[in-house]
This record gives structure tokens, C-alpha cells and sequence, in this order.
């Protein structure tokens, strides 16, 4: 996959406001990422801990789950190539009180895929994302 030019990348970065950049915040600070066999909920939410970003292998949030939370006040970007995850994300689930999103991007750049706060997405479809956003911990 090719990287976008520096003009592009400009462009395709999602505004300051709602998705603050992660360049510096990932180098100082990784996000807790603990990777958890799960089993699928009726609700899709009771296994995902309160004010994380669940990942499900599987939709309807079943299969392995990637747990995580933002270590830090302004939020970070988590590399899912980094984490193994790449290509294997099917749903997922926002624990926390601000939005998150996923990015089709390893780097939290493109379009994003929106999971808003406290809801879930029980199938991506053919979204298929390499990193995610998560907000900032909860104070």
C-alpha cells in the first residue's frame, strides 16, 4: 500500500479538534492493549471493561478481543498491525464516554470509521482497520 504524499496526508488528517494528531503521543505512551480470549454477549458490551475501545475477532463480538484504553489526557493512536491485529478486527464496542474510531491506515490517517461513545458495531462489513483512536482516560 502506498503512502500518501506529505501534501496528501494533510489533507486526509482528520481535524485537530475531534481527533487530536498522535505522532508525539505515541512515542511517549503506549496504549494498554491486552489481548483476551472472549465469548460473544447478548448485549455485546458486558465483557468489555468501562471506558475502553473493545476489537472482536469475530462480529457480533465474539471470537479473541483486543482491549484499549488511552494512557494519557489527549488520547492516543494504536497500530492494530503493531498488536498482530491487522486484517482481523469484525466488531467492535466503545466503553467510554467520547467517541473513538478505527482507521484503515496504520497510522490513524483516511477516512475513519466512527464507533461512538457507549455503542457498539456488531459487524465492520468490509472496513477492515489497521489502527484505532482511543480517547483519553476518563477523569
Amino acid at each position: 500500500m502506498n503512502k500518501p504524499a506529505a501534501d496528501d496526508r494533510a489533507s486526509a488528517r482528520p481535524t485537530r479538534r475531534r481527533w487530536p494528531a498522535a505522532g508525539a503521543v505515541s512515542a511517549v505512551v503506549l496504549a494498554l492493549a491486552a489481548l483476551i480470549p472472549a465469548t460473544a454477549h447478548a448485549a455485546g458490551t458486558a465483557d468489555c471493561p468501562s471506558g475502553t475501545l473493545c476489537l472482536y475477532s469475530e462480529q457480533n463480538f465474539g471470537g479473541d478481543r483486543l482491549t484499549l484504553s488511552s494512557l494519557t489526557g489527549s488520547g492516543t493512536c494504536v497500530s492494530l498491525v503493531d498488536h498482530g491485529w491487522a486484517g482481523r478486527v469484525e466488531s467492535a464496542v466503545n466503553t467510554h464516554s467520547a467517541s473513538a474510531a478505527l482507521f484503515p491506515a496504520d497510522d490513524c490517517l483516511g477516512g475513519p470509521y466512527r464507533v461512538d461513545a457507549g455503542t457498539g458495531v456488531a459487524d465492520l462489513g468490509a472496513f477492515v482497520p489497521l489502527s484505532a483512536w482511543v480517547p483519553s482516560a476518563a477523569k
